[in-house]
């Protein structure tokens, strides 16, 4: 017996009835026949119950041991091993006879099953491919689903904590942010947070036409530099927001207390190591303190 309640073996006619027969109604259930003599059987036997266990109770799988089960054989007449067939609301509808690749039976099991739950893995890749399109609305969804499951995801609470943000949500994404645990994510729960500084920033912030007409009477407004690229840096328009930091930087690194350099990192941190224009200014950031 399987230690998986979505896989069983069948012994007798009884049995079958019950457990193939009967289940079908429920669930579509595959039958393996199979024999312990037979090594495609045996090569087939772990794929089938790992393609069962991915659909999560959608699907049931019924092994019969040929050589014990001769009646149920004569019955469904069973002359290749392995043979494998799908029952469903109580007939078989599909079947295959011989060793198939995972795609060829997972491809007909299409239109009986249905499809297994994304894994968590899955699904946040996919919050983090709509988050970058701007697409939060479709973000946050996934978002939800996946912490449903596992609600102290730290991936998934920093980046719903981001979609929060972006929406104006700003206190309930610093709370979903505090409940991140662990130290696995530093970096990431760093970058939402100076996302989250920069939002708040803007709040009280001029304009951006304002900060755009100073600039234009007097370029060397350190002030107006670092508010305009705060405010870029919320509407997400990063490298016109790096190019005014370190424009600032190089001309008067010691603003504010050295905080165009802060910036700088704050903004890093957002990007992550691997954003290319991390990777462009970390080196003109160095070249100009070098």
């Amino acid at each position: 017996m399987s230690d998986t309640p979505y896989i069983f073996d069948v012994s007798g006619d009884a049995s079958f009835e019950q457990l193939v027969v009967q289940n079908s109604f429920h669930k579509p259930v595959l039958v393996d026949f199979w024999a312990e003599w037979c090594a495609p059987c045996k090569a087939l036997m772990p794929l089938l119950a790992q393609i069962t266990e991915s659909y999560q109770g959608e699907l049931l799988l019924a092994k019969v041991d040929c050589d014990a089960e001769q009646d149920i054989v004569a019955r469904f007449g069973i002359r290749n091993l392995p043979t494998v067939v799908l029952f469903k609301d109580g007939q078989p509808v599909d079947g295959f006879s011989g060793a198939q690749p995972e795609s060829a039976i997972r491809e007909l099991l299409k239109p009986h099953v249905a499809e297994p739950p994304a894994p968590q893995a899955d699904l946040l890749q996919s919050a983090q491919t709509l988050f970058a399109e701007g697409r939060i609305g479709e973000a946050e969804a996934l978002l939800k689903q996946l912490l449903g499951e596992d609600s102290e995801n730290p991936a998934a609470l920093i980046l719903y904590g981001r979609c929060l943000a972006e929406r104006g949500e700003l206190g309930e994404a610093e709370t979903v942010l505090d409940a991140v645990k662990g130290d696995e994510h530093q970096q990431a729960l760093a970058g939402a947070r100076a996302q989250l500084t920069f939002l708040r920033q803007v709040v009280d912030l001029p304009d951006v036409a304002s900060l755009k007409t100073r600039l234009a009477q007097n370029a060397e407004d350190d002030e107006a530099a670092h508010q305009l690229a705060i405010q870029q840096l919320a509407r997400q328009q990063y490298e016109p927001a790096l190019d005014g930091l370190l424009k600032l930087f190089v001309r008067n690194r010691n603003y504010a207390d050295g905080l165009p350099h802060k910036t700088l990192l704050q903004v890093f941190d957002l990007l992550g190591n691997q954003h290319p224009l991390v990777t462009a200014y970390r080196r003109k950031l160095y070249q100009a303190i070098y």
